[in-house]
């Protein structure tokens, strides 16, 4: 299982554990403990108390509980309640900061936001065990971190973070956890920014137990917790050995000096073959190494008869041995990134083909745009084979602006946006397009197109150090380092095989993927059912 899949599993571990606490299942009940009711008039004597001291503001009465708002039966001296009927508000004392404030004001006490500390300030509010539940942002919905949190020591709150006391530091363990254990989805209002306000927050229903029994709750919570963070922890180191050592077995085979070093590595990497790729990322990587081993000429063996590659290059007129073309610079040998095979040939990128560019026609000129002719920009190269797009234009507009016709069959590539900040997509045209300003496109001459692409997938890595950042943030290619990047290039007929090959060894490594994947799936299938069946059995029992 990969360790993705095995924290999903983890996660309704810890989601079972909080559900079966806050239904009275993960500890038994003790008759001799003190009823939650008496718990109750603590509570509200207690408020009275704050009320008449001016250190909680009156809150609205709320309304009783209905019976389709408790959603299971609860064990006798348990209590249904309203969230704000045993809480202490101070939201009032609450301070926001801006950000400039803040950066003047740097100092040693924590400053919260809704999901915790986002800061350091020089001064604080509070300093007793507080909890602190987000009160806005797609935390509330998403859960990517837990809603409430306690707070200890002296720190600060701002306006983002619903701030609470309770009668003891024990309630408010057990009421943070009852909260993380629930979906407050109900008590939401708001979706492109969700929030929680203070009404809707004290009208959430808990489930009460005896004092007494909530801190064992606490405690068996706090201890299984524990076991899981260690089970997280142990499948984490896992992975990452697993998938280091994926990683340093494919490397020999991409380094391997000779024929035989290459066999004899791949020989071993067989042996452990169900052993080794067993997770996606590492099915990935072999992907990946796939396609390097193609580009260095080690994926298919080498045949004498082949025509050599500079000849069909000096026939196609894209290059001549030893003669400078275009404005590319020459190939010295000490360029080299590794030895070439026999009847293999250097170019330089820019020698594929013509280079051309492309532009944006004018968006208030209705004349422009609408017609029949694909308009190619980086937000369409998703595939390796494009017949058509989204955006089109007119004839009009090819001949009154700077978009001008790509002819079929040439290498489309982005060369400026943000997405070459993590990829570096190329795709060939199978109908006549325009592209935008951000992209270029290579009139392909000679060379088959499936090669070239799975050759700019295999030096992938090499293309994204040609990508530069501006003091902004955004990714271009420089245009000199691209175009005199070296590229192998084999013969004709032993591109023909390696794309072959290559395509037949890709479609393993996505059925092994799918294959694993629907396992996973299963899996997870699996632990929600049985995640499901505990719960509905628990409320049956009930």
């Amino acid at each position: 299982m990969s360790n993705g899949k095995s924290i999903h599993g983890i996660k309704k571990l810890r989601e079972l554990i909080l559900d079966l606490a806050v239904r009275g299942k993960l500890v038994p009940q003790d008759p001799d403990d003190e009823s939650a009711i008496v718990l109750l008039e603590k509570i509200a004597q207690e408020k009275k108390r704050l009320l008449k001291e001016g250190k909680l503001k009156k809150q609205k009465n709320l309304p009783l509980i209905a019976k389709n708002e408790k959603q299971f039966e609860i064990p006798q001296g348990w209590e249904y309640v309203r969230f704000g009927n045993i809480t202490f508000n101070r939201d009032f004392e609450r301070v926001p900061l801006s950000v400039d404030e803040r950066k003047g004001r740097q100092g040693e006490y924590d400053y919260y936001g809704a999901s915790g500390v986002i800061d350091s300030i020089d001064d604080f509010i509070f300093e007793e065990p507080l909890l602190l539940i987000g009160e806005d942002g797609a935390n509330l919905i998403n859960r990517s971190t837990p809603i409430a949190f306690i707070a200890r020591g002296q720190y600060w709150v701002n306006n983002h973070a619903h701030v609470l006391g309770a009668l003891t530091e024990g309630l408010l363990e057990y009421i943070c956890l009852h909260i993380n254990a629930i979906s407050l989805e109900p008590y939401v209002t708001g979706t492109a920014q969700p929030k929680m306000n203070q009404a809707k927050m004290n009208s959430i229903v808990l489930a009460l137990p005896p004092l007494v029994e909530q801190h064992r709750i606490v405690a068996k919570v706090d201890e299984l917790m524990a076991l899981c963070d260690k089970l997280e922890q142990q499948q984490t180191d896992s992975s990452t050995t697993h998938q280091t050592l994926v990683e340093t077995l494919l490397t020999t085979l991409t380094n391997a000096a000779n024929q035989n070093e290459f066999a004899e590595t791949w020989q071993r990497i067989a042996d452990h073959f169900d052993t080794l790729f067993t997770t996606e990322q590492s099915i990935d990587h072999l992907k990946q190494t796939i396609l390097q081993l193609a580009v260095m000429g080690k994926l298919v063996p080498q045949d004498p008869d082949d025509e050599p590659a500079n000849v069909f290059l000096e026939r196609i007129g894209r290059k001549s041995k030893n003669v400078r073309k275009k404005s590319f610079s020459m190939i010295s040998k000490s360029e080299y990134p590794f030895i070439l095979p026999d009847n293999w040939e250097w170019i330089r990128f820019g020698d594929l083909g013509e280079i051309l560019g492309g532009g944006t026609p004018s968006k208030s000129n209705p004349e422009f745009w609408g017609g029949e002719i694909p308009w190619i920009s980086p937000k369409s190269m998703k595939m390796d084979y494009i017949s058509d797009s989204v955006d089109k234009i007119t004839s009009e507009a090819v001949n009154k602006s700077a978009a001008k016709m790509i002819p079929v069959d040439s290498l489309l590539i982005v060369v400026r946006g943000m997405i070459l900040a993590h990829s570096f997509p190329a795709a060939i045209n199978l109908t006549p397009v325009t592209i935008n300003q951000d992209m270029k496109a290579v009139v392909l001459s000679g060379p088959e197109k499936a090669f070239i692409l799975l050759m700019i997938k295999g030096l992938r890595d090499e293309f994204l150090k040609l990508v530069e950042r501006s003091s902004h943030g955004t990714c271009k290619l420089v245009s000199n380092k691209l175009w005199n990047k070296i590229i192998g290039i084999p013969p004709l007929t032993e591109q023909r095989r390696i794309v072959t090959k290559v395509e037949e060894l890709i479609t393993l490594c996505d059925t092994l993927k799918a294959s694993l994947s629907k396992n996973q799936t299963t899996k997870i299938h699996l632990a929600d059912t049985i995640v499901e069946q505990v719960i509905s059995q628990e409320t049956v029992q009930q």
